[in-house]
C-alpha cells in the first residue's frame, strides 16, 4: 500500500431540523391547541485513531465528508430523529490542523482518540414551544442551525522513540535491519528509502523501543533538493536522534564534511528540532583500518564538541551495535521515568514538539510558495517567448 502522509479534507456536519407548526386536531376535542414537535439535531464529524491504519491515502481519493442532516418535527409534538454522526478512522499519530487558520485542533496519539472537527447544527423549534398563557395558539417556528464546516489538513507523523538521519547510502536501512525486524529495500544507490520504516529494537527482556528510519538528506534538501525535507516532520516526536554517517566510502565528502552538511539542513528545518539530543553513528568501520579509524574518531570529536556520544560501527557485519542499543534503552528509560515523575517535564516535552511541527510546517510552507512563484515564472516567460515568435513582421513591397 502507498504511504500516504499528508491529505486535505473537508468536513460538513449535518444542519439541524426545522421545527413542526402544527395543531390538534381530533374529534370532540376542539381547540386542541398547537403540537408541532422540534426538529432533530444535526450529525457531527469525528475523527478517530485506528491503530490498524497507517497511511493517509484513502483521504486522498475522498476528500469531502458528510454527515447527516436532522429531520424536521412533526405534529403530536413528535421530535424529528437525529442525523447520525459521521466517524472517520485515522491512523494514530495524526495531527489535524484547521487549513484556513493553521491552528492545531489536536493529536491522535492513542488508540481510541476522538477527536470532533465539525459540529453538528442545533435542531429547530415547534410551534409548541411558543405557546403561554397569552399566546395559545402560536405560529412561530424556527430552523434548525447550520452544521459547522472544515477545511482540514491531516499530517501523519510516525511514533517512534529514535530517529535516524543521514545522507543517502549512509547505512540507515542497513542499520534498522540489523536491530530489528524491520526490512526496510536495501541496494547500492542512493534514495533507496522513499518512505519512513519503523522497527522494534528488543534490549532485554520486556524493554525494547522504536525506530524510525527516514529518507537520506542531501545538500539543498532545505530548498527542495532530492525528496527535500517533508519527511522530517517525522522525527518530531522522537526523544533521539542518531546521526549515522558513511565513513568507509573513498567517494564523495569527508566524514565532518558530511556531518556539517547535515547539521546545516536541520537548523534550516527547525532550530528546536535541531537542538535536539543527537549521537554520531560512524558506520562502515569494517572497510577501514583501525588507524583510519582512530584519525577519524579523532577528528569528529574535535570538531564536533558539542555533540554527547559517538560510535563506530559496521551495520552490515553487526559490530558494535550491541552497546549502541543498551545505551539508547538506558537514555531512553532515564526521559521516560523524569516525564513520569515531573509533569512540568512532560508539559514542556510536549511544547518542544508542537513548536517543530509549527517551525517544519512554515518551512515546508515557505518553500511550496517559492516552487509556485518559480513555476509562474517560467510559464510566464515560455508564454512571452512564444508570443515573440509570432511577432513577425512582413513588409509588402509592390513590383
Amino acid at each position: 500500500m502507498k504511504f500516504v502522509d499528508e491529505a486535505t479534507i473537508t468536513a460538513t456536519a449535518g444542519n439541524g431540523g426545522s421545527g413542526c407548526m402544527s395543531f390538534r386536531r381530533e374529534k370532540y376535542i376542539p381547540r386542541g391547541g398547537p403540537d408541532g414537535g422540534d426538529g432533530g439535531d444535526g450529525g457531527s464529524v469525528y475523527l478517530q485513531a485506528d491503530p490498524a491504519l497507517n497511511t493517509l491515502i484513502d483521504f486522498r481519493y475522498q476528500p469531502r465528508y458528510k454527515a447527516q442532516t436532522g429531520s424536521g418535527g412533526q405534529g403530536k409534538n413528535c421530535t424529528g430523529a437525529a442525523g447520525e454522526d459521521k466517524v472517520l478512522m485515522v491512523p494514530v499519530g495524526t495531527t489535524v490542523i484547521d487549513a484556513d487558520t493553521l491552528e492545531v485542533l489536536g493529536d491522535m496519539l492513542n488508540a481510541g482518540d476522538r477527536l470532533l472537527v465539525a459540529q453538528g447544527g442545533f435542531h429547530g423549534l415547534g410551534n409548541t414551544r411558543f405557546k403561554s398563557s397569552t399566546n395559545r395558539g402560536p405560529r412561530q417556528t424556527t430552523k434548525g442551525s447550520e452544521g459547522d464546516s472544515r477545511k482540514l489538513k491531516l499530517e501523519l507523523k510516525v511514533l517512534a522513540d529514535v530517529g535516524l538521519l543521514g545522507l543517502p547510502n549512509a547505512g540507515k536501512s542497513s542499520l534498522i535491519t540489523s536491530v530489528s525486524a524491520a526490512r526496510p529495500k536495501i541496494a547500492d544507490y542512493p534514495f533507496t528509502t522513499l518512505v519512513p520504516n519503523l522497527g522494534v529494537v528488543s534490549a532485554a527482556a520486556h524493554r525494547s523501543f522504536v525506530m524510525a528510519d527516514i529518507p537520506g538528506l542531501i545538500e539543498g534538501a532545505a530548498e527542495g533538493a532530492g525528496l527535500g525535507i517533508r519527511f522530517l516532520k517525522h522525527l518530531t516526536r522522537t526523544r533521539l536522534l542518531l546521526h549515522v554517517v558513511d565513513i568507509g566510502s573513498q567517494i564523495g565528502d569527508s566524514p565532518c564534511a558530511q556531518i556539517q552538511q547535515l547539521e546545516n539542513e536541520l537548523h534550516l528545518f527547525s532550530e528546536t528540532l535541531a537542538q535536539r539530543p543527537r549521537w554520531l553513528v560512524l558506520n562502515k568501520i569494517d572497510l577501514l583500518s583501525a588507524e583510519a579509524l582512530t584519525e577519524i574518531e579523532q577528528e569528529v570529536a574535535q570538531k564536533f564538541p558539542h555533540i554527547e556520544k559517538v560510535y563506530s560501527v559496521s551495520a552490515l557485519a553487526k559490530r558494535g551495535l550491541q552497546p549502541l542499543i543498551y545505551d539508547i534503552m538506558q537514555a531512553l528509560e532515564a526521559i521516560w521515568k523524569y516525564e513520569a515523575e515531573d509533569d512540568e517535564r512532560r508539559e514542556q516535552e510536549l511544547e518542544a514538539q508542537k513548536k517543530m511541527q509549527r517551525e517544519g510546517r512554515l518551512r515546508i510552507a515557505e518553500l511550496q510558495e517559492r516552487r509556485a512563484a518559480e513555476r509562474a515564472a517560467i510559464t510566464s516567460t515560455s508564454h512571452h517567448e512564444e508570443d515573440d515568435d509570432l511577432d513577425i513582421d512582413i513588409e509588402y513591397t509592390r513590383e
